[in-house]
């Protein structure tokens, strides 16, 4: 396809609307459980908006990227995924306020910054959904992308740490979270860091899911400690931000702290495998 024709294609208004309806259908499966959510409603008001600032400017990154591995339509250079990734973000913002305002979530008597924060923080998922949307709900005839993600390590790191962020961040405001490691002795942290590692590697290598990872030529040690104890240890920093974030690691001790964090890392781990076979 030569550059006129791709631009040709990319700026198609009939194509780009499609794309966009297609993104807001992923916005709204994919934030759904979390628009229904209590707990966040509740963040979305008392939040530290400094976190909640800097939560979303992370978030815009990872849209980028994922605009360049498998966005809601196709792209040819960077300005095109900048571009669709600022598109992700306000079709997730404009779902999140249209449906938290049908569930009486958000009216118009409440004071705008509550209003904005409720909004803002379930742009989050709602924005990675639209941009998953294509691949999900639409087209997936991405030989040339899967060509790309396969080539790059760096982007099997990044595609593993964004599945860590979503995944994470569906339970990371959930009190459960800290409740289950209160209940949880050190031997307990240690089977379920190793539960979590061990599923990583199982769901990308081992059990046959569609879009299954090839280890190659390369030996079981290092695709393992390449790909699944580097993804697993992207999950845990993800978990440690999100706990911090959400503002769950006020007063806790050190093991503490350490055991929330292995908590909140297994749906992440989990997260961090199932992107490298959805993406």
């Amino acid at each position: 396809m030569d550059i006129t024709r791709q631009r040709s294609f990319l700026h198609d208004e009939a194509q780009f609307a499609r794309a966009l309806a297609r993104a807001a259908a992923g916005a709204i499966i994919f934030a759904l459980p979390l628009l229904m959510t209590m707990e966040m409603w509740e963040l979305g008001f008392y939040m530290d908006r400094f976190r909640l600032a800097l939560f979303i400017l992370v978030t815009l990154p990872v849209l980028f990227g994922l605009s360049y591995f498998a966005g809601f339509e196709e792209t040819f250079c960077w300005q095109d995924d900048l571009i669709d990734a600022l598109s992700a973000f306000a079709v997730g913002f404009l779902m999140s306020a249209a449906l938290l305002t049908v569930f009486a979530i958000v009216r118009l008597d409440q004071p705008l910054p509550e209003i904005i924060g409720k909004i803002a923080l379930q742009s989050v998922p709602a924005s990675i959904g639209a941009m998953l949307a294509r691949k999900q709900l639409g087209q997936q005839d991405d030989a040339d992308r899967e060509r790309r993600i396969r080539s790059s390590y760096p982007g099997e790191l990044f595609l593993m740490g964004a599945g860590a962020l979503f995944v994470g961040f569906n339970v990371a405001p959930t009190e459960e979270m800290i409740l289950i490691s209160y209940k949880m002795s050190p031997w307990h942290a240690v089977a379920l860091a190793v539960l979590s590692l061990g599923l990583l590697h199982i769901f990308v290598y081992t059990v046959g899911f569609a879009g299954q990872e090839s280890a190659g030529d390369d030996g079981f040690v290092s695709v393992f400690l390449r790909f699944s104890v580097a993804g697993y240890g992207i999950a845990l920093l993800i978990s440690l931000y999100l706990l911090w974030t959400f503002e769950r690691i006020a007063g806790l001790s050190m093991m503490e702290l350490v055991t929330a964090t292995v908590v909140l890392g297994f749906p992440s781990a989990l997260g961090a495998a199932t992107a490298r076979l959805i993406v």
